[in-house]
């Protein structure tokens, strides 16, 4: 599996898309908890976002990482269910009432999806880099 993080010592994160983080059109895709401490949400303007939080750093998203992302999570789901409705890259309804392991209880069902699923991100613009100082 590769990893979602970009390489970076910065704390505060959101993706952006544009063809350059600076340009007037640009708005964050994504941002992640601490950018939205300040304020920072998805279809933001970068401009709007930035002022929010000067300290804020764009990174450009890789739609194909988390793509794929996405699809190896929808074969562990699969693994239960046939029933599966897609709601964005890391979001799905499972229908599980009559799941392909045979387990009696939608909580357990969730914690034996859970364990496989646990070392991706909870969601690609979510992602926080946190570290000491330099």
């Amino acid at each position: 599996m590769r990893s979602l993080r970009p390489s970076s010592n910065e704390i505060i994160l959101s993706c952006v898309e544009s063809p350059s983080p600076s340009a007037d059109r640009a708005s964050a895709a994504a941002a992640s908890y601490e950018a939205r401490k300040f304020g920072v949400h998805s279809a933001m303007p970068s401009v709007t976002a930035k002022r929010k939080c000067p300290d804020l750093i764009f990174v450009k998203p890789r739609f194909d990482v988390y793509k794929q992302a996405s699809l190896d999570i929808r074969e562990i789901f699969a693994e239960h269910t046939p029933i599966i409705e897609p709601l964005s890259l890391d979001e799905a309804y499972l229908d599980v009432t009559e799941n392909l392991m045979g387990i009696p209880s939608a909580t357990q069902i969730a914690e034996e999806i859970r364990t496989p699923v646990t070392p991706y991100p909870s969601s690609p613009g979510h992602e926080s880099i946190k570290s000491g100082p330099s």
